[in-house]
């Protein structure tokens, strides 16, 4: 199915835009145009805004009660639900995802949609009573009311377009919130799918609008002085671009950045346990996640039998066609990022690190942006490979003797999103956790990377801010307190 959107959803309507230009969107793995979207222009871009101002300054979302908004969130997770199937296919075919894979991008944050809508609204203190003050001989009481920050511009990545759009609307919605979504060019398809089903389920006109562009379009979106707040996840290098944007008007900006996670592998950790994890870690998703475990550190009397191990399961792994079941590895987002994972692998090997495993195209693939899973070994912390973000199918192995030593390999990055810790005892997998400066430790596998119950961000240039869960929708809520005398002595 090849989609075609000729129209942006601005106020609540299909609206024609004010150029001819288009955004098309390809099949990485076939290289066959998926859909095209139009093109924003400066002023598409700036009536999106002032839909989104107007529906928050004079419209009903912000000032409706938490359990209204909810409803409607629950309607638009039902219609989600009915055009599933539709969705999968859309993933796989913006992506180029591995059919295995697609349930955590399209299911999951169905889920934690409702999760928001159904149990973290109603949870969500709103207005909280503050103790009463006895000064001076007067006596005071209070509250602290959270009231949604304004206009929200969200801004989301190639790697997981409908996850993403989810991840960031839903909190936006449910803190009440008008909000302007704009996806990444190469995959904008799903994100006017959810305007679609935005205007199916009744949302009310300007609480959610739908545009697609390129820098000129987000550069709008990140230093209109309409827009209360920014939320973008992508690099690190573009989260600074919005920093300075954002900055003359004093934005509140909310980052989700790169990562280059550690998989600390302890002494006495069960490899059978730790080595499928470990391959998960760099290859899922051909490698395309911030949050993924790319840098495996491991105790130096485990090395070696751990790359035996991974030597044997990599070439399992089937590369082709992600609409075959059988298919373990897609092909990576273009054809640029291919060559630029391609050019880092190339400088770790003048650096002195082998490639184990991998590294090429495979020969039988013709069409697609398809890069074997590559192992790199004999690598130490001060490589480029060890510090630099691939964002592909890569994975360095670098050994260490000591505890102390592998926490310090661990914090030796810019990045901290993520991380995990191997070992039989737990206490001591969580000592080494607690020592890792990053957002969030799995320990020997974790609860679910994707846990609603927790928050999500980075530490140094990993990001600002957090979501998911009450972190997440707390992000667009602004704290004022209203006090008042009750008596005076």
């Amino acid at each position: 199915m090849v989609y075609r959107f000729d129209k942006f959803y601005i106020g609540g309507r299909w609206v024609a835009s004010r150029s001819a230009g288009r955004l098309t969107a390809v099949n990485p793995a076939t290289e066959e145009i998926t859909g095209t979207v139009p093109d924003a222009t400066t002023a598409d871009t700036e009536d999106a805004i002032s839909a989104a101002r107007q529906a928050f300054d004079h419209g009903e979302w912000a000032s409706i009660s938490p359990r209204r908004r909810a409803d409607a969130m629950t309607a638009m997770g039902e219609i989600m639900r009915e055009r599933r199937d539709e969705l999968f296919a859309l993933d796989i075919a913006e992506t180029g995802r591995a059919q295995s894979t697609v349930p955590l991008f399209v299911d999951t944050p169905i889920d934690r949609w409702f999760d928001t809508a159904e149990r973290v609204i109603p949870s969500f203190s709103f207005v909280e009573p503050m103790p009463p003050l006895v000064e001076h001989g007067k006596v005071g009481q209070g509250a602290v009311h959270r009231e949604p920050y304004g206009v929200a511009t969200l801004i989301t990545p190639f790697n997981a377009p409908w996850l993403m759009a989810l991840f960031k609307v839903g909190p936006a919605l449910a803190a009440g919130c008008t909000v302007v979504l704009k996806p990444s060019p190469y995959t904008p398809l799903s994100a006017f799918v959810l305007a679609e089903i935005a205007d199916a389920a009744g949302l009310p006109p300007g609480v959610l609008n739908v545009i697609s562009g390129g820098i000129e379009a987000s550069e709008m979106l990140t230093s209109h002085p309409d827009v209360d707040l920014v939320s973008f996840t992508g690099s690190d290098a573009v989260g600074r671009k919005i920093l300075s944007q954002a900055a003359p008007t004093l934005k509140k900006v909310v980052l989700e950045l790169g990562g280059k996670s550690a998989n600390v592998i302890c002494s006495d950790a069960d490899l059978d346990r730790v080595t499928p994890d470990v391959l998960r870690s760099f290859t899922a998703n051909c490698g395309q996640g911030c949050g993924m475990y790319t840098r495996t550190i491991v105790h130096s009397s485990l090395h070696d039998e751990l790359v035996d191990r991974l030597l044997k399961l990599l070439p399992a792994i089937t590369i082709g066609d992600p609409t075959d079941p059988s298919v373990g590895l897609g092909p990576l987002i273009s054809a640029a990022q291919r060559e630029r994972v391609e050019k880092m692998i190339a400088a770790g090997r003048a650096e002195g690190a082998s490639v184990a495993y991998g590294g090429g195209r495979p020969a039988h693939l013709h069409r697609g942006y398809f890069l074997e899973p590559t192992l790199m070994t004999g690598v130490h912390s001060s490589m480029s490979v060890a510090q630099q973000e691939f964002f592909g199918p890569v994975g360095v192995v670098i050994p260490f003797d000591t505890d102390n030593e592998a926490i310090a390999i661990a914090n030796d990055s810019a990045y901290g999103l993520s991380g995990s810790v191997w070992s039989r005892d737990t206490a001591r997998a969580y000592a080494i956790a607690r020592r890792i400066r990053t957002g969030s430790v799995a320990v020997n596998g974790g609860s679910g990377r994707l846990n609603p119950h927790g928050p999500f961000g980075g530490y140094k240039n990993s990001g600002l801010g957090r979501e998911w869960g009450r972190w997440g929708v707390d992000e667009f809520l602004q704290h004022k307190t209203i006090h008042w005398p009750v008596a005076a002595g």
